[in-house]
């Protein structure tokens, strides 16, 4: 990711993710920004949302989970490691941490909540400025050797944790069954499977994915090899590039059209521009 650019400016799905009925499913970190409403659970390595995000399952974070003041999660919140939960967040459910708990005033768990490790009540701290704190106390009483074995277990444990990106969910975004809705471009990773009509600024879905609903944008939209969408797809002023393999089992209108070898679209296909059609693999034997 290029330094200096909002993580936040994009829907990103990585790769192998999966919508079930109750959750979003992905072996990376969760962030959500302020204000979303995710209608799943969702499960991941760390769960990390802004102000005022509604989620509508269980949170399961086998890491850290923050959440930010105002959250709302209508059932369970299950952690890893360690937990960091703000002002006036409400859990209806449980909230079990297996590490320490930071945890901000006026917040309402309904079915109560255990952690192993401490628990601290105010408002919460990230988890960068804990270690700060904690390094920086080190130093003051001259425990140097103590620091510095702290400074590479951390350094270590970074090394040894595969780098997998992010499920991003975006500012002000809505998620659900029925549909993915973002104001910015949406990016679908290899072999994801989705449930859900998916509206962003531009979107482009990676090889072997399954999409079970249509897609809509603004600016181009590029469905990869393999790829199947199961509805429409539209965009108002942008181009459509399908890949080698892939198929719309719907309509598709706009600007140009590239179809890849083998490429299928069972409805009917509106291109304001050109069409240009790949050789496919039959044609070419």
């Amino acid at each position: 990711m290029a330094i200096g650019r909002d993580p936040l400016d994009e829907l990103v799905v990585p790769d192998g993710t999966e919508a079930k009925e109750v959750a979003l499913e992905t072996d990376g970190d969760v962030l959500v920004g302020a204000r979303s409403s995710v209608e799943f659970g969702v499960r991941g390595r760390n769960v990390i949302a802004g102000e005022r995000v509604e989620f509508g399952g269980d949170i399961e974070a086998d890491g850290d989970c923050r959440l930010d003041m105002w959250c709302d999660v209508a059932d369970n919140v299950l952690v890893g490691q360690d937990a960091y939960i703000g002002e006036r967040v409400h859990i209806g459910g449980q909230l079990k941490v297996a590490g320490d708990l930071d945890i901000g005033d006026d917040v309402d768990i309904e079915e109560g909540f255990e952690a192993n490790g401490w628990i601290v009540i105010r408002n919460p701290m990230p988890t960068v400025v804990l270690l700060f704190v904690y390094l920086k106390h080190l130093l003051l009483i001259g425990e140097e050797d103590t620091a510095q074995r702290l400074i590479s277990e951390l350094v270590d444990e970074q090394d040894e944790v595969p780098t997998i990106e992010p499920l991003v969910i975006p500012r002000n975004a809505t998620v659900g069954d029925d549909a993915w809705r973002v104001s910015t471009p949406a990016r679908i990773g290899d072999e994801c499977r989705l449930h859900g009509n998916v509206r962003a600024e531009s979107i482009d879905v990676g090889a072997a994915s399954n999409v079970f609903g249509s897609l809509r944008a603004r600016g181009d939209v590029t469905v990869g090899e393999g790829s199947r969408i199961h509805g429409d797809l539209t965009t108002r002023r942008g181009d459509v590039t399908v890949a080698n393999g892939a198929r719309i089992l719907g309509d598709v209108s706009c600007g140009d059209l590239e179809l890849g070898p083998d490429a299928e679209v069972d409805g009917t296909i509106r291109a304001d521009g050109e069409i240009t059609m790949g050789t496919s693999k039959r044609e070419r034997e």
